[in-house]
């Protein structure tokens, strides 16, 4: 995937790891059309990107798991640079209510949002980039998509499901011209993560300390720099934390001794 003179668009660019995505994507030759459903914080990060970049970054506020949202972003990318979509990054992400309590409302969001966001997506893309025999999707899961997440249910199964649709997607297409990456990072500075933490819920703030006692808490453009290398050499799983490999490795080698080892470590966080 090369970023230069590509056109791409990044869901859940209101900050976060979308914000570090499109300021480094924009860095590095492309044109981004940025979303993310809380207009106000969209409109500050595209603005500070465009004061660097005038031209290479629009924005439009909305919902990213509605189909008539995601067509109208690449409606824009396509008029605004006129070009088709290069690149579409699944990035937006949600994690609501507290495990089996999670209401039925909570759980359909968060499937939307982290799961058929991705699908939708893919299913308007994926035609044009067969007929053009290129297209990049980047899916951003989780480490819980790989291994689990204490407290959320809700959090752990549709970032699990985000994994399996971009192993589909690459195996489906990986042969005519589409490319396909999972980003699956642990800690990153961001609003979902804080937010656990100050949460009121019990098991919001444990799911928020079993990530930060987990390992290194990173950046967001520190985690967008390793996505732009790895976009580079069409790698399909991006670890910015290297122990997510070794822990997905003991998860595959004895299953029920991981298991009880994560029950364990939930335990101390208690």
């Amino acid at each position: 995937m090369k970023l230069e003179g590509s056109v791409a668009i990044v869901t859940g660019a209101g900050g976060g790891i979308g914000a570090a995505l499109c300021r480094r994507f924009v860095e590095h030759g492309a044109r981004v059309v940025a979303t993310d459903l809380d207009a106000e914080r969209l409109t500050a990060e595209t603005d500070a990107i465009a004061q660097d970049h005038a031209g290479a970054i629009v924005a439009l506020a909305g919902d990213c798991a509605s189909t008539d949202h995601i067509r109208a972003t690449i409606e824009l990318a396509e008029s605004t640079f006129g070009a088709p979509v290069d690149l579409y990054v699944a990035n937006a992400g949600v994690g609501l209510g507290d495990g089996l309590n999670a209401t039925p409302a909570q759980w359909q969001t968060t499937l939307d949002v982290n799961l058929m966001a991705h699908v939708r997506a893919a299913e308007l893309l994926v035609p044009g980039w067969l007929e053009r025999g290129q297209g990049h999707f980047l899916s951003t899961a989780s480490a819980a998509g790989l291994l689990t997440q204490i407290g959320s249910a809700t959090y752990s199964v549709s970032k699990h499901a985000a994994v399996a649709f971009a192993e589909w997607l690459s195996v489906t297409y990986g042969t005519r011209g589409i490319g396909v990456s999972c980003l699956c990072p642990m800690g990153v500075n961001t609003n979902m993560l804080n937010s656990g933490a100050d949460s009121d819920s019990d098991a919001a703030r444990q799911g928020a300390k079993a990530v930060t006692q987990a390992g290194l808490v990173l950046e967001p453009l520190e985690v967008a720099d390793l996505v732009v290398e790895s976009l580079g050499t069409d790698e399909f799983l991006i670890l910015p934390h290297p122990d997510v490999l070794e822990f997905f490795r003991r998860k595959a080698g004895d299953y029920d001794r991981w298991l009880r080892g994560m029950r364990r470590y939930q335990d101390t966080l208690a």
